[in-house]
């Protein structure tokens, strides 16, 4: 899918799927979810390559959801990509049900089983020497918090990366600036993201987290190179993307939406409430 037109589409439509299964599961992250959707889509639907006929292809790029928290929309992206059927996503959190509160590697489109933060750069990094030692040249894409950056395990990574020159592994940090507790420059400041990237030897780009054109561009510059300077990009973000009464709130990191808030955020995405 290389449309710009249908990739905004097919983000909307994830948007819609994420927050129907939130609801369905009356438990849930919306808030990371739809702040990262857009990010999802352009990777899954136009930058990697993949199978979802055949999800351990071993020459497929990989894909590591860090902020393991924004699960949902994630299934709802995988589903819609065809790694499992729709109706699945009916099952998110349900007892016996594949997709849980996290994602796993026992799910189709699976990587990486996730959820305490801090700990996926390091597994990035690990995936592309691993990769350049196989004589592989799959891309390796971790997904990151802004939260997640307080995690000291984030920075020990960074620093490896560089230094073993992983040119496959490109972060992409989802820098919405809240998190569970609120605003993450009122907890602990990340700071000049850009800047502290640069002293530890990293490629540096930042972005529109939710332009679809400015995430296929820089996905697309980035050089197949298994030994060079690994790549972040960072994508300025707004926590509930989408929906006025989630944007920028985080008391919308965690919770489902009732029925009347569900209806007013499908009406607001286009969707039938």
């Amino acid at each position: 899918m290389n449309d710009i037109a249908q990739l905004k589409g097919m983000a909307t439509k994830a948007r819609i799927d994420t927050l129907k299964a939130i609801h369905k599961a009356k438990s849930g992250h919306p808030g990371g979810s739809l702040s990262a959707i857009d990010i999802l889509t352009v990777l899954y639907f136009h930058t990697m390559r993949i199978d979802p006929k055949n999800p351990k292809w071993p020459d497929r790029d990989r894909f590591i959801l860090s902020k393991g928290h924004a699960a949902p929309g994630l299934f709802a992206v995988l589903a819609n990509r065809g790694y499992f059927p729709l109706t699945e996503l009916d099952t998110f959190r349900q007892t016996h049900g594949n997709l849980q509160g996290t994602i796993n590697i026992h799910i189709p489109g699976g990587d990486m089983t996730t959820g305490s933060l801090g700990q996926y750069l390091s597994v990035g990094a690990g995936m592309a020497l691993a990769g350049r030692m196989d004589g592989k040249d799959y891309k390796v894409y971790v997904l990151l918090g802004d939260g997640e950056m307080q995690e000291g395990q984030v920075w020990e990574a960074a620093m490896a990366a560089a230094h073993m020159q992983l040119g496959q592994l490109v972060a992409i940090l989802d820098k919405n600036q809240v998190q569970q507790s609120g605003p993450t420059d009122e907890i602990m400041s990340l700071g000049d993201a850009e800047a502290k990237f640069l002293s530890f030897g990293w490629n540096v780009v930042s972005i529109d987290g939710h332009s679809i054109e400015q995430i296929v561009e820089v996905l697309d510059a980035i050089p197949d190179r298994p030994r060079g300077t690994p790549t972040i990009i960072i994508a300025d973000t707004v926590k509930g993307k989408g929906v006025t009464f989630m944007e920028g709130t985080a008391a919308w990191h965690g919770g489902a939406p009732t029925e009347e808030q569900l209806a007013q955020a499908l009406t607001e995405l286009g969707g039938k409430p």
